[in-house]
């Protein structure tokens, strides 16, 4: 009867050990999900206290050209940026072309600049439609100015439509996206300029 009662004991011991065993799996699988967890909030914050403090001002204005001054203000800890690039953004409008020609097509209306100021094409790195600077370094604590000018309408466009082009974006601001990168790091920001007068 004491061999039935070891057989037990030892039947026992073994479930128990392999309850306690997968236990401890469980503890360990959760204790590494809840270390990833807060691995990946930590660097969502690290990543959200870097992010670039840029500064834009209108500089230069000289009837219908002037420059966008790119300032970066911080964080300290940031450092300089490999590169900042800046794209005009678009006004809210929707601007698809219902009856495309051969004298203006989607492409023509996605590539021209639908607000009030586009960057001087080839300055700067600027696209042929001033669209988009090319990606330029910027140090921490100092700024680079690029050179803009009012857009005009496009190739397409006559009559009143083409002669109050500036006076439909008198009152609209001037919409940045600007695009910062470090190293493997990239922050995409949005910023509004207030439109200088003509």
């Amino acid at each position: 009867m004491s061999i039935e009662w070891t057989d037990t004991i030892s039947a026992a011991a073994a479930a128990l050990s392999a309850f306690a065993a997968g236990g401890a799996w469980w503890a360990a699988r959760r204790s590494a999900a809840t270390a990833e967890t807060l691995a990946g909030i930590e660097r969502d914050r690290r990543r959200e206290d870097l992010t670039p403090q840029i500064r834009l001002a209108i500089t230069g204005q000289f009837g219908d050209r002037g420059n966008i001054l790119v300032h970066l203000a911080g964080p300290d800890s940031l450092g300089d940026l490999t590169s900042v690039q800046l794209e005009m953004v678009n006004d809210d409008m929707d601007h698809r072309v219902l009856n495309p020609t051969s004298d203006v097509t989607q492409e023509d209306s996605d590539a021209h600049v639908w607000g009030p100021f586009r960057f001087a094409p080839g300055v700067d790195g600027a696209d042929e439609n001033g669209r988009r600077t090319g990606a330029l370094p910027i140090e921490m604590g100092r700024g680079r100015p690029f050179a803009i000018e009012r857009t005009r309408p496009g190739h397409w466009m006559e009559g009143p439509v083409a002669d109050g082009w500036q006076d439909r974006y008198t009152h609209l601001p001037i919409r940045v996206r600007v695009t910062c990168r470090r190293g493997d790091e990239t922050w995409v920001l949005a910023r509004e300029l207030e439109n200088p007068p003509r």
